[in-house]
Order: structure tokens, then C-alpha cells, then sequence
């Protein structure tokens, strides 16, 4: 992934009713767009200049090139990772296997990682992701957090910093949690287990 900020699949009110195209307009449009244009000044100079997103997650230190290189990385999978409400459809191939062999059920797993993004203290994020060894796997990650700094293949993330749900369900994030599943693209997800990095 080079750093730029993605191109959206779905109209500014693609997302609505679950995400407001005002949230989406200051998410997607100034948070998103801050950390990609911080980013790029950041590493101008530096052994990071003109690395991929994902290596420069993997590799740099942390501090300022970090923090922004994860968020780059982290928003975008967030925003890819979505469809009009309603029509992600279900898991399905290996994607399905998977969360069967690991959680026994999809409900399963929305529950369990519910509770991650929901008990997770301060701002973050929370992941379901592909371990080396084949497993499935959620975790919470503070801040810019990103499993790739355990080289787990990240596939699906709840972010869970304010700024992702509080125009929408102030501080309700339970409520912002439990209605990002009628968002989730299943094919977007499962196409990144695939992916050859």
C-alpha cells in the first residue's frame, strides 16, 4: 500500500444510517487525510522514504513515523472493509472455515470481538487477524496498534477512537460497535486472507 488516501467504494452517505456522511466527511476527509499528509513529511529524508505503508508499520520505531504509518494503514483497511448497509452478505470459503474451526460461529466472533473493541481502554482499535501459524485471532491495540507488528495478517478492525462514532452515537460506543457489522463487505475481508504481501 503506497501513502495515499483510498478511493471509497460507496457514496459520502453510502455508509448512512449507521455512519453519517458528516462523520465520514471529517473521518474519512480530514483525520485520514492528516496522517497521510504527516506521513509523507515524516519520512522525507529518511530509510522510510518510498516504503510500502505495511513495511514501514513492520519496521519503524515507535514515535511520529510509526504513529502516522499505522493510521494510514489502519483507516484504510477500516473504510475499505464497507458496503451500503445490509448487503456485506455472510463469510464464506475459507473465511467461513475459519471462523468456524476458531470461534465455532460468526455470532461467536461478533461477540467476541464486541467485547475487544467495546472494554477497550482509551483509543484503539480492534482486530480480527490471520496469525502465522493459521489461526484466527482478535486483539485490542491501542492507539496506531496494528497486528503487523507481530506479523499477523491483518483482515477486519473496529476503530474505536472518539473521533470514529461521536458525532454519530456520542458516547454510546456499544451502540457504534454492535452496527459496523451491517457495514462489513465479507468478501473484502476474506479477500485479504489471499493477500500476497
Amino acid at each position: 500500500m503506497k501513502n495515499e488516501m483510498p478511493l471509497l467504494p460507496y457514496a459520502e452517505q453510502g455508509l448512512e444510517p449507521v455512519l453519517s456522511a458528516e462523520t465520514l466527511s471529517y473521518h474519512y476527509g480530514k483525520h485520514l487525510q492528516t496522517y497521510v499528509t504527516n506521513l509523507e513529511k515524516l519520512v522525507k529524508g529518511t530509510e522510510y522514504e518510498g516504503k510500502e505503508v505495511e513495511e514501514i508499520v513492520r519496521t519503524a520505531p515507535d514515535g511520529g513515523i510509526f504513529n502516522n504509518a499505522g493510521q494510514v494503514l489502519n483507516h484504510t483497511l477500516y473504510f475499505l472493509q464497507f458496503t451500503t448497509p445490509g448487503q456485506g452478505k455472510r463469510p464464506e470459503g475459507r473465511l467461513d472455515e475459519l471462523i468456524r474451526r476458531d470461534f465455532g460461529s460468526l455470532d461467536l466472533l461478533k461477540q467476541q470481538m464486541d467485547d475487544a473493541a467495546i472494554t477497550l481502554f482509551g483509543s484503539g482499535w480492534a482486530w480480527l487477524s490471520l496469525t502465522e501459524d493459521g489461526r484466527l485471532q482478535i486483539s485490542q491495540e491501542g492507539n496506531a496498534g496494528n497486528p503487523l507488528r507481530r506479523n499477523n495478517r491483518p483482515l477486519l478492525c473496529f476503530d474505536v477512537w472518539e473521533h470514529a462514532y461521536y458525532v454519530d452515537y456520542r458516547n454510546r460506543r456499544a451502540d457504534y460497535v454492535k452496527k459496523l457489522w451491517d457495514l462489513i463487505d465479507w468478501q473484502v475481508v476474506g479477500g485479504r486472507l489471499e493477500d500476497k504481501e
